[in-house]
């Protein structure tokens, strides 16, 4: 568990990162890397929320993958027609040539009057996927990070960072979209007028089967109930649950483990996929639903998807928004 926050990352050069390609690819290699990295062990921490006030039940939160958030101020709309004050992000971008170098997180927190935490998942060693490249203008990534945040309208304490278990799958010399680092967690505490609950916005690895996600959410709980022992929890975001495996959820064996440990699942309707063709991803094989929350010891009444199409019938991901109703702690 990492609880280092910043207000900047320090940044590697174009050339620190791309040395990076010419390393042994072994699992020794590239965790001593992650560990000697300051942007890969630290959590930055920025925005300013519209209330200092607990947030009072019943209140929304949102989850979403915004696949690198391309349109920050439009999912900034999007975000605003859920009356989320907690939303979780995953996929988003810092210094990419493909979101144009900018910071989406600290945009889209900007947008809607909100507090954030932000933390690295991957260092970025190329423009991305081809077809990212069409959205490039610069042959260059400034940063090259790409990671996960969360934001609320009001303080978030104790923010933490917790790399996922995994097997650098996307070091090895095969890889189309080189990186450095591991999937991950971002956390903190949040203040309710009943009590403070762990929320938690996580994204699991999509190249990978069920057991290796459900020994990540496993590892992920493990370290929750350590860093909060007793309180409520609610983790969301993109499990990947079904991909790589033939798109069905249910074969993920995370949800009857975290069953086990007192979680409950929310996605919406079981019959309802979250994934839709993106500007990005613009032929997906099948539909897919990856996009859920556990809970524990929170009362939810509801959870439903939105769609991540704008006004205009554009999509500003491949995968919708889920959203819960919190109605209490207990």
């Amino acid at each position: 568990m990492i609880r280092k926050t910043v207000s900047d990352f320090e940044v590697l050069s174009h050339e620190e990162r791309q040395s990076f390609r010419t390393l042994e690819k072994t699992f020794s290699v590239h965790d001593a890397t992650i560990a000697s990295l300051p942007c890969m062990n630290a959590v930055r921490t920025g925005g300013t929320p519209t209330s200092t006030a607990p947030l009072a039940f019943p209140f929304t939160v949102a989850a979403w993958n915004l696949e690198r958030c391309l349109f920050a101020e439009e999912s900034a709309a999007k975000l605003r027609t859920a009356r989320a004050p907690l939303v979780l992000l995953s996929e988003m971008d810092e210094g990419m040539a493909r979101t144009a170098q900018k910071d989406p997180t600290a945009i889209v927190a900007g947008e809607l009057g909100m507090t954030y935490a932000y933390g690295v998942e991957f260092i970025e060693l190329s423009l991305g996927s081809e077809i990212e490249h069409s959205f490039c203008s610069d042959n260059f990534n400034a940063k090259g990070f790409h990671g996960n945040a969360m934001m609320a309208s009001t303080a978030l304490k104790d923010p933490f960072l917790f790399r996922l278990p995994g097997e650098a799958v996307w070091f090895k010399d095969s890889n189309e979209q080189p990186r450095v680092g591991e999937r991950c967690a971002i956390g903190a505490t949040v203040e309710t007028e009943e009590g403070p609950f762990v929320a938690v916005s996580v994204h699991l690895e999509s190249v990978a089967d069920g057991p290796y996600r459900e020994r990540q959410m496993t590892a992920l709980i493990d370290a929750v109930e350590a860093h909060a022992p007793g309180l409520p929890i609610l983790i969301g975001g993109d499990f990947n649950t079904g991909n790589h495996t033939g798109g069905d959820f249910e074969a993920d064996t995370l949800f009857a483990m975290a069953a086990g440990r007192g979680f409950e699942r929310h996605g919406g309707p079981l019959s309802e996929t979250s994934t839709r063709p993106s500007l990005i991803t613009r032929f997906p094989e099948r539909a897919m639903k990856l996009d859920w929350f556990l809970s524990r010891g929170l009362k939810i009444s509801e959870s439903h998807l939105v769609s991540s199409l704008n006004d205009e019938g554009k999509p500003l991901s491949d995968h919708d928004l889920v959203v819960c109703t919190v109605e209490g702690l207990g």
